[in-house]
């Protein structure tokens, strides 16, 4: 028996005196040594893994929040316009024509200047008084459906009556027009002009209002818009790109064994 065996069975010799120490060979400290440090760097790795794992599950609903929001401003838009089509009641529109006509002692340009005057007192109590018999409306009803234009170049007004009625439109705008005619004839013979009902109010065949269709359309543009605006002036993560949204990278395994080395 050599001198190396009799001092590894010699239990006077203290452990790791008399072997051979061979160059590269890991010794038992080293080897725990490693196997501590790599527990321990797996053990932060996980716990990194985890902790990043809720922010990231975040930022994808976030994400998915982002891509809906537009489609579902659209949507949202779309079902409102339609359903307020749907329950809105219809508008109907008529309008009678005026025009004023020169007289002996008058021109052109008179009678449209009249016609702009004329136009601005549709709505008067002198007007609408002289319609109520026609239109058995009070002054009050039909100052809220009637409504005048007149032409810059043309010596013409537009008498318009709006009710969720068409005969009813019809009848209202005739008999304003003819009540602004009656009136202006009065003083004729001062104005140097006349007033004749050019082109009487026939009843709408369909409403002037929107349809379920175009209120479904502007709805949709409307909530698309929005959408959008609330994408543009969202508020950003206070975080910024400083929060691990994935995995961090994984570790170098010559840096894991730096310190194992280093104790050798």
């Amino acid at each position: 028996m050599d001198t190396a065996s009799a001092a590894a069975g010699d239990p006077r010799v203290p452990s790791g005196e008399g072997r051979a120490h061979v160059p590269g060979a890991a010794t038992d400290e080293t080897v725990a040594m490693v196997a501590g440090g790599t527990g321990r760097h797996g053990d932060g790795h996980a716990a990194r893994h985890h902790a990043a794992a809720p922010p990231a599950r975040r930022a994808s609903g976030r994400g998915l929040l982002r891509k809906l929001l537009v489609p579902l401003g659209i949507g949202l838009g779309a079902a409102c316009g339609v359903g307020y089509g749907l329950v809105a009641t219809p508008e109907y529109t008529a309008t009678s024509y005026v025009i004023v006509v020169p007289q002996d002692t008058a021109d052109s340009g008179t009678a449209v200047g009249f016609a702009q005057a004329y136009g601005r007192v549709v709505g008067g109590a002198a007007v609408l008084a002289g319609a109520q018999a026609s239109s058995h409306l009070a002054v009050a009803d039909l100052r809220a459906k009637v409504s005048a234009q007149s032409s810059p170049d043309a010596p013409m007004i537009a008498v318009t009556g709006t009710d969720s009625r068409a005969g009813r439109a019809a009848r209202i705008a005739n008999a304003v027009a003819k009540s602004l005619a009656d009136t202006g004839n009065r003083e004729a013979a001062a104005t140097g002009v006349r007033l004749l009902v050019f082109s009487p109010a026939a009843a709408p065949s369909a409403p002037s209002s929107p349809s379920p269709a175009l209120s479904g359309a502007v709805g949709a543009a409307a909530g698309g818009l929005l959408a959008g605006l609330v994408l543009l002036v969202r508020p950003r993560d206070p975080r910024g790109s400083q929060e691990p949204y994935g995995p961090p990278a994984a570790p170098v395994p010559g840096q894991a064994q730096e310190p194992a080395e280093a104790a050798v």
